[in-house]
C-alpha cells in the first residue's frame, strides 16, 4: 500500500506536542488519513442505500417509456432493457467502491483527478434535474383517477416533499424505510395485476424479447424514434447521475468508511448536525484483517446489485411489459395512437388492459401506481439532486463551509420546488411526456460521461488492491463507448435532440 506519512499539528508548539498520522495521497487534494474500517454486516438483508436506486431505477422507464417502445416495436425491442440494466448493475458496483473505501462522494473523487470535472457535473445536475418530469407524469396519472389538473397536483406534491424533507431529524434513515414500503406495494402490485389480465403466451414473449439480441427494425432508426430509444436506453434503470448520488446515499448509511462521516439532517434539526471533515478518510489496505473486513462489505453491495436492484427492476418491468402486450390485445390500434403523436396513449391502453380484468376499478387503480412512481422518483430524485449538489457546494465553493451541509442541503432542495412549481405553471414543455423525453435524453450524456470519471477515479486514486480489474474496467469502458456512441451518433445522423 502507498501510504505516506504527513506531519500535523501547530508548528510553533513543541516537537512533543506534534503527532503523525498515516494518510493516503490521492490526487492533489488533503491526503485521507487512515482509519479502522468497520465489521460489514450480513450481505443478506432486506433493506440498504441500494433502496434509493431501485426507486429511481423502477420510475417511467419502466412503467411508461419502454411499454411505450414494446407496443410500437414488439417484446423483442427489450434486449435493449437487458443490456442498459444488466450495465447500470455493473456501474453500482464500482461507483460503491470508491465511496466505500474513502467515505467521500464520487464528485470528491472526480476532483481529486481534476477539478472541472466536477464542476461538469455540478452544472450538469442544474441542466438536467430541475425539470419535474417523474412528477408530472404521476400527476397526470392522478388526473385520470380524480380530474384534478395535473399541474396543480404536481405543485402541491412539490410543496409536501419540501416540508417532509425539511421537517426531518435524520432525512436518509426516514427515506429508505419509505422507499423500502412503496417499492414492496408497487412490485407485488403489478406483479399480480399483470398476473390476472396477462398470459403465458404473454410472458414467453416478453421473456424471449429480452435475448432477441440484435433486433432493430428500420422504423427506430429513424429521426422521430432513434433520440426516444436513445433516451429510453438511458431510463433502464436509474438513469443521468442518479448512481453518482447513490455514492451519498451509501455514505449516509454508514457503509463502510462512510461510518466516519456525519449524517445530513432536516433543516429543523440542521443546528444539531455534527461538523464535515474537510475530506474522506482511507483504510489500511495491507493489513489482512482489514482486507477480510473489505471483502465482506463487497458481498454486502454485490448482493444489493444483483438481487435487490437488478432483480426488483427486471421483476416490475416484465409485469409492464406484459401489461403492455395485454394492452395491444385489448386496443389494437394503440401502436397507431402513438406513432400519430399521442403521447399518453400507452398508459391509457394499459388501464384499458387493467380493466379488462373484470372492473373498471382496476383501470383507475393503474393510474394510481402511476402516480405512485411518480411521488416515488420524485422522493428520490429530490433529496439526490439536493445531496449532491449540497456536497459538491460545501467542499468546493469557497465560503460555503460557514454553513452547514443540512442548510445547505435544504436550499438546493427548496430552490429546485420552486423552479419546478414555476415550470409547471409557465414552462415551455407541453407536457408529462415531452418533460420525461427530454430528461431521458439528457440523463445519456451524463452516464457517458461519468462512466469515464469512474474509471479515472477507481484506477488513478485507491491503493492497488482494492482497485477493479481488468474485467470490470472493460464493462465500464463499453459503458462510455455505449452511452456517448448512441447519443453522439443520433445528433450527427439526425441533427436533432428531440422532435
Amino acid at each position: 500500500m502507498d501510504v505516506t506519512s504527513k506531519t500535523s499539528g501547530v508548528p510553533e508548539e513543541p516537537a512533543a506536542a506534534e503527532t503523525t498520522e498515516r494518510v493516503w495521497r490521492a490526487g492533489r487534494l488533503e491526503p485521507m488519513p487512515i482509519r479502522p474500517l468497520p465489521a460489514a454486516p450480513p450481505s443478506l438483508h432486506i433493506l440498504g442505500p441500494t433502496v434509493f436506486l431501485v426507486a429511481l431505477g423502477v420510475g417511467m422507464g419502466e412503467s411508461y417509456m419502454w411499454p411505450r417502445l414494446v407496443l410500437v416495436f414488439g417484446p423483442d425491442i427489450r434486449w435493449l432493457f437487458l443490456v442498459g440494466v444488466t450495465l447500470q448493475a455493473f456501474v453500482l458496483l464500482e461507483m460503491a467502491r470508491y465511496a466505500m473505501a474513502t467515505g467521500e462522494s464520487i464528485f470528491f473523487g472526480a476532483a481529486r483527478v481534476f477539478k472541472p470535472m466536477m464542476w461538469f457535473f455540478y452544472v450538469a445536475a442544474i441542466l438536467i434535474y430541475i425539470w419535474p418530469g417523474h412528477l408530472s407524469a404521476g400527476a397526470s396519472a392522478f388526473e385520470e383517477v380524480s380530474g384534478i389538473p395535473w399541474q396543480a397536483t404536481a405543485c402541491v406534491a412539490l410543496v409536501f416533499v419540501g416540508v417532509l424533507f425539511s421537517l426531518l431529524s435524520v432525512i436518509y434513515n426516514f427515506l429508505e424505510k419509505l422507499l423500502g414500503f412503496l417499492i414492496g406495494l408497487l412490485v407485488v402490485g403489478t406483479s399480480v395485476i399483470a398476473a390476472i389480465v396477462g398470459s403465458w403466451g404473454d410472458l414467453a414473449d416478453t421473456l424471449s424479447g429480452m435475448f432477441a439480441f440484435g433486433y432493430f427494425p428500420d422504423k427506430a432508426l429513424s429521426a422521430a424514434w432513434f433520440p426516444i430509444v436513445v433516451g429510453s436506453i438511458a431510463f433502464a434503470g436509474p438513469s443521468g447521475m442518479q448512481q453518482m448520488w447513490y455514492t451519498l446515499q451509501l455514505r449516509d448509511s454508514g457503509a463502510a468508511m462512510g461510518a466516519h462521516i456525519p449524517k445530513i439532517r432536516g433543516l429543523r434539526s440542521s443546528g444539531e448536525a455534527e461538523a464535515m471533515p474537510s475530506r474522506g478518510y482511507m483504510f489500511d489496505t495491507e493489513n489482512p484483517e482489514e482486507m477480510e473486513k473489505w471483502k465482506g462489505w463487497r458481498k454486502w453491495v454485490t448482493f444489493d446489485a444483483l438481487l435487490l436492484f437488478w432483480g426488483i427492476t427486471m421483476l416490475v418491468t416484465i409485469s409492464f411489459t406484459v401489461l403492455a402486450l395485454s394492452a395491444a390485445r385489448e386496443n389494437p390500434n394503440v401502436g397507431s395512437l402513438i406513432e400519430g403523436g399521442d403521447r399518453e396513449a400507452a398508459l391509457a391502453a394499459m388501464s384499458d388492459a387493467f380493466a379488462s380484468a373484470g372492473s373498471p376499478f382496476l383501470g383507475s387503480l393503474f393510474f394510481g401506481f402511476i402516480a405512485l412512481i411518480g411521488l416515488n422518483a420524485t422522493l428520490g430524485l429530490f433529496d439526490s439532486f439536493s445531496r449532491g449538489q449540497a456536497d459538491m457546494t460545501y467542499y468546493f465553493v469557497p465560503g460555503a463551509k460557514r454553513f452547514s451541509m443540512s442548510r445547505i442541503y435544504a436550499g438546493f432542495l427548496w430552490g429546485v420546488i420552486l423552479f419546478g412549481i414555476l415550470i409547471l405553471l409557465f414552462g415551455p414543455a407541453d407536457g408529462p411526456a415531452a418533460i420525461l423525453d427530454v430528461l431521458a435524453f439528457l440523463s445519456t450524456f451524463a452516464m457517458g460521461a461519468y462512466c469515464i470519471v469512474l474509471l479515472l477515479v477507481n484506477n488513478k486514486l485507491l491503493p492497488k488492491p482494492i482497485r477493479p480489474g481488468p474485467f470490470r474496467n472493460a464493462i465500464i469502458g463499453f459503458g462510455a463507448v455505449f452511452y456517448l456512441g448512441m447519443l453522439f451518433y443520433s445528433l450527427i445522423r439526425f441533427g436533432v435532440v428531440l422532435d
